[in-house]
């Protein structure tokens, strides 16, 4: 793998983060599409959603054969320095049109390629 190819030491989003990000813009994703999505494992991105399911940052509605997923925008943030701001405030950043990202990704192409692409 090139170096410009190679996913970054370090984010300022954290995987949930990085999963909150997603659900919001594709609430009926599989686990599968997620993982993918982030660069994680789907044993990983299973662990993720647990967790954010039992904080009440998502719901997890089955829907036929498929999860849907419902993010509480008025949740907030779990750090002490961040605690007084919901988690919605990062999802409209995030939900903008300037940064949206297409809903399938190249193979060879890492995710975060996208936002780099649409912003620069």
């Amino acid at each position: 793998m090139s170096q410009d190819k190679a996913l970054p030491t370090w984010t300022f989003l954290s995987n949930h983060g990085h999963i909150l990000v997603h659900l919001n813009k594709f609430p009926d994703s599989r686990v599968r599409d997620i993982a993918e999505a982030i660069g994680i494992t789907e044993r990983s991105a299973l662990s993720i959603l647990s967790d954010l399911e039992a904080g009440g940052y998502i719901a997890v509605e089955r829907v036929g054969r498929r999860n849907h997923y419902r993010i509480n925008p008025n949740k907030n943030f779990r750090h002490p320095m961040e605690a007084q701001k919901p988690i919605g405030a990062l999802l409209k950043i995030f939900s903008s049109k300037q940064l949206t990202c297409s809903t399938r990704i190249q193979k060879n192409e890492q995710p975060w390629q996208h936002f780099i692409k649409k912003v620069s």
